[in-house]
């Protein structure tokens, strides 16, 4: 029924870590230690459980302003392509719109004219529809823009891979990939790679290996020779057990290299890789005899004592790089070789033997250095995520890649930042090509404190510069490079979307000045209703002080966290929602959500927390948090709380609180060590128990490294002591849940390999023991995320 999905919505869609929740049940009056929703203990004839009569035109006209905000399209990607006319030049978007009741999300393509003029004005023409790119997994334009690759994986096990070959009105060729081959493209995550060499015939991808030989059976006891799965009744047996890549790679098998042809349309594998790498972010190298650089994955995480596969999903600190290759299709006469090691192995060259973690190669335009980033802080301390650092590879100009290499830093970890200076670089993503025409300085994103900002980083000096508005609270994102101009986005909390074009100021003595203009936008306005609702709200970005901080703690761990803070008119009368993220190592941006938009719209203000260890504050705040989880955190919500309450910003007596994964660890501490602070609480796949967890999640080092800090990871095992595991109980918020009184909502993920759904459900059950109003809602084919959406 739509409020299901309504609250399936609110509750799950998110942000780009999908780590953060949304939700409690809203409502303008005051927020009750009984909601609604739980009232009824003996529902009506005819509507779901849980629901009353009273509740249905809230629940009807909920949903409708719901899909308001769900049918306001969502920027993703885009590509610039300039001309021989250094005044016109044109793009490519891509865009999403979710379809919540047929439970699909569509994807579309919008082309535009880019006419630059000498006052520094631009002008966008844009298409006057958009192109649905129905069943694609992936859209990669050629360096000239001249090809384009759509790629559409297979949809079972029948049928092949499809490469789309389109030219500039045609489809110039269609390479259908056997399963035999290999199997579907990864075309996002960690291992997504697809890259067009220059000239434009081979296209280098990441793929799953073909099907490894698994012993088959029929009525008769064999598998007949030569006779296929489909010639009679049979059933396969599934051989040893393969550690995979847990959370959303569970079903997938071992990445792999191939290089297509588009010509001919023959796909060749890159031989050479051992099984035990999982390879991925290949590009091409400039004229080398080793033509592919790319991205490998041990499978040894780091701990002596467990080399298998751990989760790999927002965890960087999965030791990982460089490797260089040569291409398939080169004549073996031309493959390197050395005596000492004959055969396909000896082509692979190890680049960063020296580092624990390398990826996102970049070469710089004139081939001099290859660029990458490292989570080396992550890795060798053990947090899933940290702060990066930048490095570069002079690249040897005759292609030989004999000895060792030169790894130089380009930006070294920040420890602990100055006031208002950079905090250190926080990078998810890099473009295809980040870099401005003088060939060394590299345009990206990273997160600042509570906001995303577009970086300019030369990387020859190592000076960062901070391109987007110094400001502006709005966070801000890269989308592509036209020359010297950079093609960006900007929201708030409490602002759509909106595309901008930047100029440098070359008539300003302040470095780095960048002007921005607002681009005409090609989506309809919103409904007035919803115009109007984020009208009537406004955010600011808030320093909190730490209250009182042990002597013992590095200086950076002492500086002030921040929260946002989202209002309406009356926000000292309404009803607030503390809004907690995961990770914990991640960050909640200023940037527009549409889940908790859709909260703020119905009289609720927001206190999102980034409390210390949240990324984009520097790595000694960040390292202050592991050993000291359910506790330092805790106290800076606490923390927060109290710095609006004595404001007079919000009424006390009316707050909940909302949480998932580790924000559902922190919701459901919350509870149990301040029972009388919150009214209703929501927690989305919540760590509740670390005992039961580190037994059955795909990261059970998570849970070593944050209830002890930096001696987790030397004391990892797979066979935890009674002294660890009860360690791991008063850690966890089952040991306060005597104390619980708050009514709380469970959203559960039945699949779920993170934060398993027996976590939430051991302690949602203990609560409804002990007479506390729960409520529990359990999606049987989500995972930890709870955003499946089918693609179209």
């Amino acid at each position: 029924p739509p409020p299901l999905l309504a609250l399936r919505l609110f509750c799950g869609a998110g942000d780009s870590e999908n780590l953060l929740l949304g939700g409690a049940r809203a409502s303008n009056s005051r927020v009750s230690r009984r909601p609604k929703a739980m009232a009824s203990a003996h529902p009506s004839q005819g509507l779901p459980s849980g629901m009353d009569p009273s509740m249905v035109d809230e629940y009807a006209s909920q949903s409708k302003l719901l899909q308001e905000f769900v049918k306001i399209p969502s920027i993703g990607k885009a590509w610039v392509f300039t001309s021989k006319d250094e005044n016109a030049s044109r793009a490519m978007v891509s865009v999403s719109q979710s379809d919540l009741l047929a439970n699909k999300k569509r994807s579309f393509l919008l082309n535009t004219h880019i006419s630059k003029s000498s006052s520094k004005s631009v002008s966008f023409q844009w298409s006057p529809f958009p192109v649905e790119m129905s069943g694609v997994s992936a859209v990669v334009p050629s360096p000239s823009g001249k090809k384009l690759l759509l790629v559409r994986n297979a949809e079972d096990d029948d049928s092949p891979t499809k490469l789309e070959i389109w030219g500039p009105c045609q489809l110039e060729n269609e390479i259908h990939v056997a399963r035999s081959v290999h199997g579907s493209l990864y075309a996002d995550g960690w291992f997504e790679g697809i890259s067009w060499n220059q000239e434009e015939t081979l296209i280098a991808y990441v793929a799953e290996e073909p099907p490894q030989p698994k012993p088959e059976f029929n009525d008769s006891g064999y598998k007949k020779e030569g006779s296929s799965q489909k010639d009679f009744r049979s059933w396969k047996g599934q051989g040893d057990i393969e550690d995979s890549w847990g959370e959303t790679y569970s079903n997938k098998r071992i990445p792999a290299l191939f290089v297509a042809n588009i010509s001919s349309g023959e796909v060749r594998a890159l031989k050479g890789i051992p099984r035990s790498l999982s390879a991925g972010q290949v590009i091409w190298a400039p004229s080398s005899s080793y033509s592919l650089v790319f991205v490998a994955w041990s499978d040894d995480n780091g701990f002596q004592e467990t080399p298998r596969k751990l989760g790999i999903k927002y965890c960087y600190n999965r030791p990982c790089a460089l490797y260089a290759a040569a291409d398939p299709f080169k004549e073996e006469a031309d493959k390197p070789s050395t005596d000492s090691n004959k055969g396909d192995t000896a082509a692979l060259v190890k680049l960063t033997a020296d580092l624990s973690s390398a990826f996102f190669p970049r070469f710089s335009p004139d081939g001099k250095y290859l660029v990458f980033i490292s989570a080396k802080s992550a890795v060798d301390s053990g947090a899933h995520n940290a702060t990066n650092s930048m490095h570069k590879i002079d690249w040897p100009t005759d292609g030989k890649l004999e000895g060792s290499l030169s790894v130089s830093d380009v930006v070294p970890t920040v420890m602990s930042p100055q006031d208002g200076c950079f905090p250190g670089m926080y990078c998810s993503g890099l473009l295809r090509f980040p870099w401005l025409s003088d060939g060394r300085t590299m345009i990206l994103s990273s997160a600042w404190g509570s906001k995303e900002v577009i970086l300019s980083i030369n990387v020859a000096s190592g000076e960062v510069s901070r391109v987007s508005p110094q400001d502006s609270d709005y966070s801000w994102n890269v989308l592509a490079l036209d020359n010297n101009n950079i093609l960006a986005v900007s929201s708030s909390l409490v602002t759509l979307p909106q595309m901008y074009y930047g100029f440098e100021d070359s008539h300003t003595d302040k470095p780095c000045q960048w002007d921005w203009q607002e681009i005409s936008s090609p989506f309809p306005k919103p409904s007035d209703k919803v115009s109007s609702l984020l009208a009537d709200h406004k955010f600011s970005v808030i320093k909190i002080p730490v209250s009182n901080p042990s002597d013992k703690l590095p200086d950076g761990a002492k500086l002030p966290f921040e929260a946002i803070f989202v209002s309406g008119k009356d926000s000292a009368s309404s009803p607030t929602i503390v809004v907690l993220h995961g990770g914990p190592h991640s960050v909640y941006p200023s940037s527009y959500s549409r889940s908790l938009a859709f909260l703020y719209a119905q009289g609720y203000n927001l206190l999102v927390v980034n409390y210390r260890g949240s990324l984009g504050f520097g790595e000694e705040a960040l390292q202050s948090l592991p050993g000291n989880i359910g506790s330092q955190d805790v106290n800076d919500v606490l923390t927060a709380l109290d710095f609006v309450k004595k404001r007079g910003l919000i009424d006390a007596s009316r707050v909940a609180v909302v949480g998932g994964s580790h924000g559902g660890f922190l919701t459901t501490h919350l509870i149990g060590q301040a029972p009388e602070t919150f009214v209703a609480a929501a927690a989305r796949n919540p760590v509740c128990n670390l005992q039961l967890m580190v037994g059955t999640t795909d990261i059970p080092d998570w849970c070593f490294l944050e209830v002890y800090g930096k001696e987790g990871k030397n004391c990892f095992t797979e066979s935890p002591l009674a002294d660890t595991l009860t360690q791991f109980y008063q850690k966890s918020p089952i040991s306060h849940i005597s104390k619980v009184k708050t009514p709380t909502l469970f959203l559960l993920g039945a699949k779920d390999l993170r934060v398993p759904v027996s976590n939430g459900l051991q302690y949602a059950r203990a609560l409804k023991e002990r007479g506390v109003d729960t409520k529990i809602i359990v999606f049987p084919e989500d995972i930890h995320g709870l955003d499946k959406f089918v693609q179209t």
